[in-house]
C-alpha cells in the first residue's frame, strides 16, 4: 500500500491452461461476527484483469494496481480461469487503507522544474472542501490546481508550466482552517 494505491503481487511456479486472473475487491464489514471473512458473505467487484501464460513449467511474476482507495478495510482475491472455463479463487488477503494523521503539504518535486511538477499533500478529515492555488512572485494568482471538497486520504498533482516565464512562484494549500504555502522554482 502506498499512498491509497494497493498493489497485488503474485507468482506462479508453473501453468495449465491459464487464460488469466480476474483481481476481485470487496468493501470489509464484519459480517462474519468474529469467524472471519468468508467469501460468500461479501460482494465482490471485479476490478480487472491479468492474462495468464497458457501452459508453461516457468515461473511468472504477476502485479495489478488498484488506485485511489478511500481509507478503510477490503479484502482482494483473484479468480484464476482457465480456457476451458473452469475456474479456482485464490486465499482471501486484508489490506488497511489508513486515513493520513494530520495536514501537510510537501515540497514539489522536482524543485527546480521545466516545464511540470508534483505536488503531494495530504487530508486527514473527510468532505473537506481544498484549494490548491499557483501565484507568481507579485502574488497573482496563476493558477487554480484543485477546488473541491475532498475526502480524507493522500494527494499528488501535476502543475503544468508550460507557456509560464522562469520564475520563482508559490502553491498554497488551503483545506478547512488549514493553510499552508510553499515555494518553486520554474527554470527556462
Amino acid at each position: 500500500v502506498y499512498e491509497n494505491t494497493v498493489t497485488l503481487t503474485w507468482i506462479t511456479a508453473s501453468e495449465t491452461n491459464n487464460k488469466g486472473f480476474v483481481i476481485q475487491r470487496c468493501e470489509y464489514s464484519d459480517r462474519s461476527k468474529g469467524n472471519g471473512p468468508s467469501a460468500k458473505q461479501y460482494d465482490w467487484e471485479e476490478l480487472g484483469f491479468v492474462n495468464g501464460n497458457g501452459t508453461t513449467t516457468e515461473t511468472h511474476s504477476y502485479s495489478y494496481k488498484d488506485n485511489s482507495i478511500e481509507p478503510g478495510k477490503y479484502l482482494y482475491r483473484l479468480n484464476q480461469l482457465d480456457f476451458d472455463g473452469s475456474y479456482e479463487y485464490s486465499k482471501i488477503i486484508e489490506v488497511e487503507i489508513s486515513s493520513p494523521l494530520e495536514f501537510s503539504l510537501a515540497q514539489n518535486y522536482p524543485n527546480p522544474f521545466n516545464p511540470s511538477t508534483i505536488i503531494r499533500f495530504t487530508i486527514p478529515k473527510g468532505n473537506t472542501f481544498t484549494t490548491l492555488k499557483v501565484y507568481n512572485s507579485l502574488g497573482e494568482e496563476i493558477r487554480v490546481l484543485v477546488n473541491r471538497v475532498l475526502s480524507a486520504g493522500s494527494y499528488k498533482v501535476t502543475f503544468d508550466a508550460k507557456g509560464l516565464p522562469g520564475g520563482v512562484y508559490f502553491y498554497n494549500l488551503s483545506a478547512g482552517s488549514y493553510i499552508e504555502s510553499k515555494k518553486m522554482i520554474l527554470l527556462k
